[in-house]
């Protein structure tokens, strides 16, 4: 049994999306929300499956991961997020990359030289690495006008990914990338109405000017928080309105909070962009918190700790 294991954002599905069009195969599909990160611990594992797994945190699958390889399953594992220690295995194909300044769409890109370049590039701009984007396009000889809709593209990709379940989603992600498997090169989706570009486009829109239309709670040189309330349309928008604001200031760094059913809040954090560094390690401080050095997050931040929460970024981005 083959298993194609992924994150539900963008740059996971871009990443198998990548993969598959170079070299199609019959796979399990294993994803969820973005969130949904401990994806390994969802598969019976027999030996001779293989496994590929991507823009999940190995140190967040490490039980599963090592429980895989035990069993006699190959593993290719490519992300660029917390790893912890990888493990030495003759059947583990790690493709791991901490670079701020990268995403697991980025690394298969380098591994396929390049194949399906656009669809990369779409994923950088879909992980906030806009600046990274904007020279992949320069350099790839894409106009202003077409960097814009790669970046509009990844950006609603990634919108679609966030969300406490799937049915959050306009799309299980899963079926997103059965869709997406349609166009070889992002344009050839933008030129088809009927593709999921228009549907995010629209829905992306309303749930955006209601985010927008929230104050911040907590506002300083160094952080800007803000808190969502416990509704659908605040689950989804989370994470990309995290990214939008620190677009619009890089000095500082920002965090949205959504309201959870039980009172605790869903956390985006995102690092300054002038200083990207710190998000995962603070965001890991917390039980359910984890991520990468520009963005992370915790799935359930008690109300009682939110103040501990605030002064450690706060002290962090002084120094």
């Amino acid at each position: 049994m083959n298993y194609d294991v992924f994150n539900g954002d963008a740059d996971g599905i871009i990443a198998l999306l990548q993969l598959r069009l170079a070299n199609p195969l019959e796979s399990q599909l294993v994803t969820g929300v973005k969130r949904d990160i401990k994806l390994l611990q969802n598969i019976d594992v027999n030996a001779g499956d293989t496994l590929t797994v991507l823009d999940i945190s190995m140190e967040k699958n490490i039980d599963g991961l090592n429980s895989a390889l035990e069993k006699g399953a190959s593993v290719f594992y490519a992300d660029h997020h917390r790893c912890g220690e990888i493990p030495e295995h003759e059947k583990l194909d790690a493709n791991i990359d901490l670079d701020a300044n990268t995403c697991t769409g980025l690394i298969i890109d380098k591994l396929l030289d390049g194949k399906f370049h656009a669809w990369a590039i779409t994923a950088a701009y879909g992980d906030n690495l806009i600046a990274k984007a904007d020279d992949l396009c320069l350099q790839a000889g894409y106009s202003v006008e077409q960097a814009e809709q790669l970046k509009e593209l990844g950006t609603l990709i990634n919108y679609n990914g966030y969300g406490a379940t799937v049915a959050d989603l306009h799309f299980d992600p899963a079926t997103l990338y059965q869709a997406l498997l349609a166009y070889p090169s992002p344009f050839d989706l933008l030129k088809d109405l009927n593709s999921p570009f228009y549907k995010l486009q629209k829905a992306y829109g309303e749930d955006i000017a209601k985010a927008l239309a929230v104050p911040s709670t907590h506002q300083s040189a160094l952080l800007s928080i803000f808190e969502l309330p416990d509704e659908t349309w605040s689950r989804r928008i989370s994470g990309v309105y995290g990214n939008l604001l620190a677009n619009q200031n890089p000095d500082s760094a920002h965090a949205v909070l959504t309201k959870n059913k039980d009172e605790s809040y869903l956390v985006s954090l995102r690092a300054p962009l002038n200083n990207k560094q710190g998000a995962g390690d603070i965001c890991s401080k917390f039980a359910t918190g984890g991520g990468r050095a520009a963005a992370a997050g915790i799935n359930a931040l008690n109300h009682d700790a939110l103040n501990t929460f605030i002064e450690l970024i706060e002290q962090h981005y002084r120094h």
